[in-house]
């Protein structure tokens, strides 16, 4: 799950960028067209929670305590409750949302993943 959390972090700081801007011109066009959505504020709340989700993934990817799963459960979970609640006219929040939902889940998977210790070594 190392190798998982590393890239899941990456990842998640990348396209928090890619968010942040998408969010910022769909907010844009809500305001242009005083159609009255909050599409582009739920899309800048998910870029926040993925950045936090993305930094808390790099920093807990090799501790061996559940504590770190089950922040990712929450961050990436409110994220995808956000994303999924609040896409309005910005249909791309749903990609983004739907990303953090299977982050969220590989770290609800991770807290049943036990590591067997290692066998002590009979000299």
């Amino acid at each position: 799950m190392k190798i998982w959390r590393l890239v899941a972090g990456i990842l998640s700081v990348i396209l928090c960028m890619l968010v942040t801007f998408q969010s910022c011109a769909a907010g844009v066009v809500n305001a242009l067209d005083d159609n009255g959505g909050s599409s582009g504020s739920a899309g800048l709340l998910v870029a926040i929670l993925m950045l936090a989700g993305g930094i808390v993934s790099i920093a807990v990817r090799k501790s061996t305590g559940k504590g770190g799963s089950i922040a990712l459960i929450i961050i990436f979970g409110l994220a995808a409750l956000t994303g999924f609640a609040g896409h309005g006219n910005y249909s791309d929040l749903v990609i983004w949302a739907g990303w953090c939902l299977i982050n969220a889940v590989l770290a609800f998977i991770a807290l049943f993943i036990v590591k067997k210790p290692a066998a002590p070594d009979q000299n």
